[in-house]
């Protein structure tokens, strides 16, 4: 008599997991829940006793960052030392997990640890005279702010990869140098000096990163100034 194949044993940890390992080699673009059912070694539709979709899938995905985030993050100071230390936070998970930036921005708060993220941020400047309105918004420049950042350092270390992959001998700065010497110094003058003096190479690292946090505070606190100059008499 012929043996059923036995089933690979998985669990709803097992399949976020393997998920994690699937984002970082192919990216969210390529993202399936067949691709993931595969690499499982089990059929498609038993991830769904799991997952309802692949949509709550990422749910659950965000979810988990967003746990991991109160996990490591310590308020500490002011408001400016907490939403400072809150980005640095935010910024050290999101790299750790792939393709992670995006899942929290294509994911509603419709989860327990994303709405406790949530909440904690808006802790940070529950201290100050903005209006609650106001205080979301900050949060959630600060936020994007961070989100983008780690998204546009992965893509951007995604198209050096590929370039070099199609051609191994190339320097992934070459052609941009090329298209610059074909433009005029009205056009393109100061962008191609600053690129050919190397600040382009600062994107992604701590100091522009920093400088960024640091801009975003500082707008926060001028418009608090302003408020309070507004009131006097």
């Amino acid at each position: 008599m012929k043996k059923n194949k036995q089933q690979p044993q998985i669990s709803e940890d097992r399949i976020l997991e393997a998920s994690w390992v699937l984002l970082g080699e192919d990216g969210i673009e390529k993202f399936s829940m067949r691709r993931l059912a595969d690499r499982l070694g089990i059929q498609a539709p038993s991830l769904y006793w799991y997952f309802k979709s692949k949509q709550n899938l990422y749910q659950r995905l965000a979810n988990y960052v967003s746990k991991i985030i109160l996990e490591e993050f310590h308020a500490e100071g002011d408001w400016k030392e907490q939403l400072a230390g809150l980005a640095v936070t935010v910024r050290s998970v999101l790299g750790r997990y792939p393709c992670s930036s995006q899942l929290m921005m294509i994911t509603l708060p419709h989860e327990p640890d994303i709405i406790r993220f949530t909440n904690r941020m808006l802790l940070c400047v529950e201290a100050t005279p903005l209006e609650q309105a106001e205080k979301m918004q900050v949060v959630t420049t600060l936020v994007n702010y961070v989100f983008y950042f780690v998204m546009d350092d992965y893509q951007h270390e995604r198209n050096v990869s590929a370039i070099l992959k199609d051609q191994p001998d190339a320097l992934p700065g070459d052609e941009m140098i090329s298209l610059l010497n074909t433009m005029n110094d009205k056009e393109a003058g100061l962008f191609r000096r600053m690129f050919k003096n190397g600040l382009f190479e600062l994107m992604g690292t701590d100091v522009a990163f920093d400088f960024g946090v640091k801009l975003i505070l500082l707008g926060i606190e001028q418009v608090i100034k302003e408020q309070e100059n507004a009131k006097l008499p």
